[in-house]
């Protein structure tokens, strides 16, 4: 009966000390765990301000792209603004022309009406009527005039071929590329050559 009870107070004191054995085991790795958690919790604070840091800095790269693409879209906008007013302006200038180059072969007709070797043997009829021609002449090339439309200087000018179309050249007793003669009237619109100027030049 005694040893049976020593085995028995025996086996229940090893059960204890491998408890307690598991126990130490347990606490030991729980508080590893803990150690461990509790430094990557530390470090984890110590590298916030220097996340926010680098979150600050793309925050701020982000921003300045956006604002570069403001500032371009702006000066994009900026110059279409500027295009259309121009394309309107030239629009307002130049809406005449059509009409006006159609005028120019009425105005040559005016002209070669006026001209002395068209007088006819009735004298005094052909001033009248040439007073009555003259005047038409005179309101139409005022009317050209208000609307931008202006003759090309020619005669006695030297030849210049923005504003000059010469035809046939001349040598006469004066300098070189000189328009001597003018066969047909030029004109421009608002510093844009409507009809250039048909000239004889000297050579």
């Amino acid at each position: 009966m005694n040893e049976i009870k020593r085995e028995t107070e025996h086996e229940e004191t090893a059960a204890l000390r491998g408890q307690e054995v598991e126990t130490s085991e347990w606490d030991e790795e729980t508080a590893d765990s803990n150690l461990e958690a509790v430094i990557d919790e530390m470090e984890g604070q110590e590298e916030g301000p220097v996340s926010l840091e680098e979150k600050l800095e793309k925050k701020t790269a982000q921003y300045e792209d956006i604002l570069d693409r403001f500032q371009r879209l702006q000066a994009d906008f900026a110059n279409y603004k500027k295009r259309v007013r121009k394309e309107k302006d030239e629009i307002f200038l130049y809406a005449n022309e059509e009409i006006a180059f159609d005028l120019l072969n009425t105005i040559d007709s005016l002209e070669g009406a006026m001209k002395p070797k068209n007088r006819p043997d009735n004298s005094e009829e052909f001033d009248s009527i040439l007073g009555g021609i003259n005047l038409v002449y005179k309101q139409l090339i005022d009317t050209l005039a208000r609307h931008g439309i202006e003759e090309i200087e020619a005669l006695g000018k030297p030849f210049d071929m923005n504003f000059h179309h010469a035809i046939a050249q001349e040598e006469v007793e004066c300098e070189p590329g000189y328009v001597i003669e003018v066969l047909q009237k030029g004109y421009k619109i608002n510093k844009r050559v409507l009809r250039p100027a048909m000239v004889k030049v000297s050579k």
